[in-house]
């Protein structure tokens, strides 16, 4: 397409043109001001209406934020100057030496023999004197004593050899009058459970045989092992059960707790031999399964 070019009349025609819209829209734009009355003449006037536009509203001024000035710095404090360190010549006095208080000596006094006044020397000739004149024992009476003495060993050697007690360490030696009391306490309460136990009849059998039971400090069974069963097969199980009625048992008396985990009973069965009459539980009295 081709522009058609204006002459010079036609620009100037538009110039104008735009002009006149131009100050017609100012006009249209522009508030008007205020008509004024004028004071009304003998002839009625024709009236003339006019329009007036709202003022366009004004944009509100929002205040600006109060600005704080900043607190004036500081002068800064000047820089101290390093001041020179002041060497001190070196002191040639010399070193002067301790004083150490000596060691306070012991000194010791040579023993004196204790001295007895004449006294105490008689009250000590009189008791030898009394010492001298009581009758010494006779052989009857040193062989009575002995014999007791090894009665009372052959018993504790019995006692440990039916009870085998598992020792704790460092544990203290137990008190045989109460490792026996226990030991016969023990045989009442197996007696008295034999009572109400049923033996069954049979062939008794000829061999020896032996069992073993153990029980922990609290009196209650640890184990139940047969040692040598032989041919008393039914022995063995009216002990099993004459033991299992009889638990728990006494508990341990404190020495022997104190000395003790566990304590093994060994019972033994000897058929044709006339120990406590053929019935209940009696110490072997020496004898050995």
């Amino acid at each position: 397409m081709f522009r058609a070019r204006l002459n010079r009349q036609q620009r100037t025609s538009l110039l104008a043109l735009l002009l006149s819209l131009a100050l017609h829209l100012l006009l249209f734009l522009a508030p008007s001001p205020d008509p004024v009355l004028e004071p009304p003449a003998s002839s009625p006037a024709p009236s003339i209406q006019a329009r007036l536009l709202p003022p366009p509203p004004a944009a509100r001024a929002t205040p600006a934020p109060a600005v704080t000035p900043p607190p004036p710095a500081r002068p800064a404090a000047p820089a101290a100057r390093p001041q020179p360190r002041r060497t001190t010549p070196p002191s040639t006095a010399r070193p002067q030496p301790r004083l150490t208080q000596p060691s306070p000596r012991a000194i010791t006094a040579p023993e004196e023999e204790p001295t007895w006044t004449e006294a105490e020397k008689a009250e000590m000739n009189n008791f030898l004197d009394e010492l001298a004149r009581q009758p010494q024992p006779t052989l009857a009476q040193r062989a009575r004593a002995m014999a007791r003495e090894q009665g009372r060993q052959m018993a504790r050697d019995d006692a440990s050899e039916e009870a085998l007690l598992e020792a704790r360490p460092n544990a203290p030696p137990i008190h045989p009058f109460s490792l026996e009391s226990y030991l016969n306490g023990l045989l009442r309460r197996l007696n008295q459970s034999a009572g109400f136990v049923q033996r069954e009849k049979g062939d008794p059998g000829i061999q020896p045989a032996a069992i073993r039971f153990r029980l922990n400090p609290d009196g209650s069974l640890q184990s139940f092992v047969v040692l040598n069963a032989g041919d008393q097969a039914a022995e063995i199980a009216f002990i099993r059960l004459v033991v299992e009625r009889s638990v728990p048992f006494s508990p341990f008396p404190p020495d022997i707790d104190r000395a003790a985990r566990s304590m093994a009973i060994t019972i033994c069965i000897r058929p044709g031999t006339s120990e406590g009459g053929g019935m209940g539980f009696t110490r072997m009295n020496g004898n050995r399964c």
